[in-house]
């Protein structure tokens, strides 16, 4: 004859059974207004309990949300009766003899009820929480509420950066996210974009966005070079648009993955419109721009007390005298800030020639960033009057960011 398991006694450590109260307008009584109450208060109010705080003091932000009319309390000790109608107690009094008190009466009325200076005797534990994009993250250690936080931590981290895919299932809508990757570095993405990716279907990435990323993708992910779609360059953006709308149409989640942000000359918003036309939803998420990652981390900053009180964001991928050209070089000339030229490797000697013609001093200093935040970074410093000779002499190619101005002459060392 087989025995049954057995079972942890009562007040263990062993086992505890995880489950989501739903306290949305019912009574929580809260005893003890100090540390403890600070910490619970907020997800309990969150959760749409009625709460009353029975307390002689309070720290000033648990007074906070009582004044704010968050919560009911009661400026006095415990006293016998206080938990009648709760379904949930919190005890966190400095008297030991209250605590046990008040833990005895949740007994007797079956009021699940958390001690904070006695976990073995309560009939409920506070497990380590977070939330993330509607999750809620709840670990329970038993009586290691240090290694309980440490689990929630990892797991919220891995939800917040994409590390961790748990993609939305009867939630989740097609459509398409413009996603800014950041310069070049992989860990420059921002944290929602890491997550979009993570719960994409396809994929469509620039040759200038964090390539490594894509190597993380599940199998199933369908990735797309956009260089290498096809009609040619003149029609690439409308092959772009045709399969970000064909793809979005077929219930799929689309990443549109771009270098930078979408809409610093990334043209995000051409691509925005075009969805906005065919009815397809769309997520813009930017980006770090490498007008400004690719300075700071060359150790360059656009901006700088007593040197720079501005700073200009320049495409150069046609050259002054282009009548494509939307630029007012002159104007740019006579500004005393910082400029960046993004796009302007091939034509560097003809803007720094515009430049000088028109006043700014042919020995202003120029930075010039190749690759910058990956591992093929590099610098070559210059000035207006010697930039193209030591783009030829070096032989930089794009992508590569030039700052022209007094900053490109600083260095935190």
């Amino acid at each position: 004859m087989s025995r049954p398991p057995a079972r942890p006694a009562p007040g263990s450590d062993a086992f505890a059974y995880p489950v989501g109260l739903r306290l949305a307008g019912r009574r929580v009584v809260v005893l003890g207004g100090g540390q403890v109450a600070q910490r619970r208060l907020p997800a309990l109010l969150a959760a749409g309990a009625r709460v009353t705080l029975v307390s002689p003091s309070a720290t000033p932000s648990v007074e906070a949300m009582a004044d704010a009319g968050e919560l009911t309390w009661e400026r006095r000790p415990y006293a016998e009766g206080d938990l009648e109608g709760a379904w949930y107690a919190v005890v966190a009094t400095r008297d030991p003899a209250a605590n046990a008190a008040a833990s005895a009466e949740a007994e007797r009325r079956r009021v699940w009820c958390v001690r904070s200076d006695d976990a073995s005797a309560a009939t409920a534990w506070t497990p380590a929480t977070g939330r993330s994009e509607g999750v809620t993250v709840a670990v329970l250690t038993g009586s290691d509420p240090r290694r309980s936080a440490a689990v929630r931590d990892a797991v919220v981290e891995g939800l917040r950066d994409g590390t961790l895919s748990a993609p939305h299932h009867r939630t989740r809508t097609p459509g398409v996210a413009l996603v800014g990757g950041g310069p070049g570095d992989p860990d420059l993405i921002t944290v929602r974009g890491r997550r979009l990716l993570a719960e994409a279907d396809v994929v469509i990435a620039d040759r200038l966005g964090p390539r490594d990323l894509l190597d993380e993708l599940p199998p199933h992910v369908e990735v797309i070079d956009a260089a290498k779609i096809p009609y040619g360059r003149a029609m690439a953006q409308q092959a772009i648009n045709d399969a970000l709308i064909r793809h979005a149409r077929a219930g799929k989640a689309v990443v549109r993955l771009k270098g930078g942000d979408p809409f610093v000359f990334g043209r995000g918003m051409e691509e925005a419109e075009a969805l906005a036309r065919a009815g397809v939803a769309c997520t813009v998420v930017p980006g770090v721009t490498s007008a400004i990652g690719v300075p700071a981390v060359a150790g360059i900053p656009v901006t700088h007390r007593g040197v720079a009180h501005e700073f200009t964001v320049v495409s150069g991928h046609v050259a002054p005298d282009d009548e494509r050209s939307l630029v007012d070089w002159p104007a740019l000339a006579r500004l005393r800030g910082t400029l960046v030229l993004l796009m302007a490797v091939e034509r560097i000697g003809a803007i720094a020639e515009t430049l000088v013609r028109e006043g700014r001093d042919p020995a202003t200093p120029v930075a010039i960033v190749q690759e910058g935040t990956t591992s093929a970074q590099r610098r070559v410093d210059a000035t207006l009057a010697t930039a193209a000779a030591a783009v030829e002499r070096e032989g930089v190619r794009p992508p590569a960011v030039i700052v022209v101005g007094e900053v490109a002459a600083r260095s935190p060392g």
